[in-house]
Order: C-alpha cells, then structure tokens, then sequence
C-alpha cells in the first residue's frame, strides 16, 4: 500500500507529474511482483489531475493579485504577460483546434509541458473549464501511454531522469 501512495504523491508534484511517477512505478514491480500497475497507473492518473481544478480557478486570480506587490510584482506581471502573450499565439495558430493543441501540449512529454502547465495556460487564455479539463485529462491519458511504451522497452530510468 505505500508504494501505491508513494507514486501517487509523486504524480502530484510539478514538473515530476505523471511522467515521473510511471517509470518509478516500473521500477516498484520490478523489486515487487506483487505491485499492480494498473491500479497504479489509475492513481498516478488521478494525482496528477487533483491539482487542476484548483490551477485553473485560481492561479490567474493570485497571479493578478501578486502582479502590484513589492517583492513579487515583476515575475507575477511578467507570468501574466509571457502567459497572455503565448496564449494569444497560441489561439492564432490553433483557431478552432484549441482542444487538440491543448491535448498535445499535455499529452507530449516533454520538459515544463504537463498538466500544471496546461491548465496554467488554459486558465490565461480563459479556455472554457469543461473543455480545458477535458483536454488535460486526455493529455495526461496519452503521456501515460507514451511512458508506458517507453517504460516497457526499458527506457524508463531515462525518462524520469529527463521529464
């Protein structure tokens, strides 16, 4: 049971998320045959996402709330700026395939692209929720497939390392 709860905190953590905690989980039912990955696939998948509700309701409003402050103001307003800037690009290329841009922005995994960052992006460009927490979800769905496959061809040690 902790190995279980040991990959879903790892999930929950920023830039580790998903495609950190899957290939730990590899190495868990390595030295545990016992150690059912589907089930931690399941949680890992849901630790991931428990924090994107709360980034996507809330992360633009502290920004906006920090972007006058003292000690914080110029990285608050300069998130804010960099966020709403990309965001209008992003909108200009994407145009109506928001959704999929969205989804593949998630879904790839690649350094600082997961669902934190998704949904910060989404909660900028005032995305609607329903379709931004959708397409972050199926982000998440394909990177664990694609660290799945990685993982099961032995390059699980090497994405962890690197995502």
């Amino acid at each position: 049971m902790n190995s279980y709860f040991y990959v879903f905190l790892i999930s929950m953590v920023p830039l580790i998320e998903l495609r950190g905690a899957i290939p730990v989980a590899y190495v868990v039912k390595a030295a545990n045959p016992d150690f059912n990955l589907l089930t931690a696939y399941i949680l890992i998948a849901i630790g991931n996402m428990l924090p994107v509700p709360i980034i996507y309701f809330f992360a633009r409003k502290v920004l906006i709330w920090g972007k006058d402050k003292p000690v914080i103001g110029g990285f608050f307003t300069f998130c804010l700026e960099k966020g709403e800037k990309g965001g209008q690009k992003l909108k200009e290329k994407a145009g109506r395939g928001l959704f999929v841009a969205l989804m593949l922005f998630v879904g790839i995994p690649l350094p600082g692209t997961g669902a934190w960052t998704g949904t910060l992006a989404a909660s900028i460009l005032d995305m609607d929720f329903k379709s931004s927490i959708l397409a972050v979800i199926c982000g998440v769905a394909l990177a664990g497939c694609i660290i799945g496959v990685l993982c099961s061809l032995g390059l699980g040690a090497y994405i962890g390392v690197t995502a």
